[in-house]
């Protein structure tokens, strides 16, 4: 269990640095581990909530973060996230889902470069909003991550505003569907009695609550963005393709 701490703490650190909260890797440091699958989600999901709390509050402070331009995702990814997090999945299906999402947010790490200012926001449609904000609420409460690795990108894509707002945006994007994924995979767990046995993983929430202190100490420091994000990926990728070979001998 230490030595799974420790690698919690390394995560929480690397994915805090870039403004993430690391559910995907954390749940797929649990599979490897050998952890009962139906607790991964409810782990990686309260991980999620301990790392971005710090930025959404610094965020907040600092007058980044507009909720009420976020609002639309929010309202449709919190739901979708409940009804992802309540719906039972079997252990191959969510091996596969979680490998290919981990696989699909390494490789956008690895590729991308450094944000650039954005000159003019622009208005995104509704539908967009409501559409994208399910669909990555859904992902997020099935397989136990934030979604925001994944917002990232759409939102610099859209030009929705710029780096700073962008990035406060996705951490309570995490932090709100990670809540309500969570509810979902509690009201699952309750159907196999496996509450308890989330007690055995409590030396992983202060090991990742240190780890996403240090990673945000990182980030405002001197080290190079480019290369935390290059350490990152490689975690990330190196992670996805041990995923994806069990999920492979599980399927053939």
């Amino acid at each position: 269990m230490w030595l799974l701490a420790a690698l919690f703490f390394i995560t929480a650190l690397l994915y805090a640095s870039v403004g993430f909260g690391g559910g995907s890797t954390y749940n797929a440091l649990l599979v490897l581990h050998g952890a009962d699958y139906r607790l991964l989600p409810s782990i990686a999901l309260i991980c999620n909530m301990i790392v971005v709390s710090g930025g959404v509050w610094r965020f907040s402070r600092a007058g980044h973060l507009s909720i009420k331009r976020l609002a639309p995702w929010i309202a449709a990814s919190v739901p979708a996230a409940l009804i992802g997090g309540r719906l039972p999945v079997s252990e191959t299906f969510f091996i596969g889902a979680l490998g290919l999402s981990l696989l699909a947010a390494g490789s956008r790490l690895m590729v991308e470069g450094a944000p650039k200012a954005i000159e003019e926001k622009r208005d995104t449609p509704l539908w967009i909003m409501l559409s994208v904000g399910a669909g990555l609420g859904f992902l997020s409460g099935l397989v136990g991550i934030g979604g925001g690795i994944f917002l990232a990108p759409i939102l610099y894509l859209m030009r929705w505003d710029n780096p700073r707002t962008i990035a406060a945006a996705c951490s309570f994007f995490i932090l709100v569907n990670s809540l309500s994924g969570l509810a979902g995979q509690l009201m699952k767990l309750d159907d196999f009695d496996a509450l308890s046995d989330l007690g055995a993983y409590w030396p992983l929430f202060p090991a990742v609550l240190i780890g996403g202190q240090v990673g945000s100490r990182l980030a405002s420091g001197n080290l190079s963005p480019s290369l935390i994000k290059r350490l990152t990926a490689v975690l990330i990728l190196y992670v996805a393709a041990r995923l994806l070979f069990r999920w492979f001998n599980l399927v053939f």
